[in-house]
């Protein structure tokens, strides 16, 4: 059993549902945000912090490496035999930015880098039917870290430095980065003028929608709709 960790202890608390679920608030089962579908602009690169962002754990502290995958690579296993993956809206969303044309980064200030690394090429991440059928493209699974094509910035420092590496890697101005990460600290990188949507618990379909909300509001597109 997957389990889903409280910032507050190495416990277990609750679990994770199903990888390929799109059912939250803001999506009907079946149904993708109509946000990335909707003829308006969108950022071009889409940047996550990983821990209690992408997953529910601290890869540093929770994790006990060697890693080892599942049956079919959907959780990675610990020497403890615990098992670790995404929160359950994030396969799709990947897949959903990748296809609508959105470069994807991470930027994390784990102090265990090879090993949130190897988490990501670990978990695979399944062709979403509902996504490829709404877009009419098709995809297949792959690792998880082959959908960060904008970069991985994993190292110990200020979100400042990583942010500075995804600029030059991908030369998209910062202004046209949206970032989620459940730390407040990080808004510093507004300064360099990247849009940063705070989650509370981890990545779903209702973050990612108030959060492209929040970037084109900035930018005086469209209207934010409560």
């Amino acid at each position: 059993m997957v389990k889903k960790i409280t910032k507050s202890s190495t416990g277990g608390g609750g679990t994770n549902t199903s990888l390929t679920s799109l059912s939250t608030s803001t999506t009907t089962h079946g149904a993708i945000p109509s946000i990335l579908h909707d003829a308006l602009p969108l950022p071009r690169a889409v940047v996550f912090d990983l821990d209690y962002t992408l997953w529910p754990f601290w890869v540093d502290t929770h994790v006990s490496p060697p890693l080892k995958p599942n049956a079919n690579h959907s959780a990675g296993v610990d020497r403890n035999g615990e098992s670790f993956t995404f929160y359950s809206d994030v396969p799709a969303i990947l897949h959903a930015l990748q296809i609508a044309g959105v470069k994807v980064g991470v930027a994390s200030r784990t102090s265990s880098p090879e090993l949130a690394r190897e988490m990501l090429k670990l978990l695979h991440v399944p062709g979403s039917a509902t996504i490829n059928a709404h877009l009419k493209q098709k995809d297949k699974t792959r690792k998880a870290i082959d959908f960060f094509d904008a970069g991985l910035e994993i190292y110990p420092s200020s979100k400042i430095r990583h942010f500075e590496a995804l600029h030059k890697r991908t030369q998209i101005p910062h202004t046209e980065m949206l970032f989620f990460d459940d730390e407040s600290r990080n808004r510093d990188t507004e300064s360099l003028g990247v849009t940063m949507w705070l989650v509370r618990d981890g990545v779903t379909w209702a973050e990612v929608v108030k959060g492209i909300q929040e970037w084109r509001r900035r930018r005086g597109i469209g209207e934010r709709k409560e």
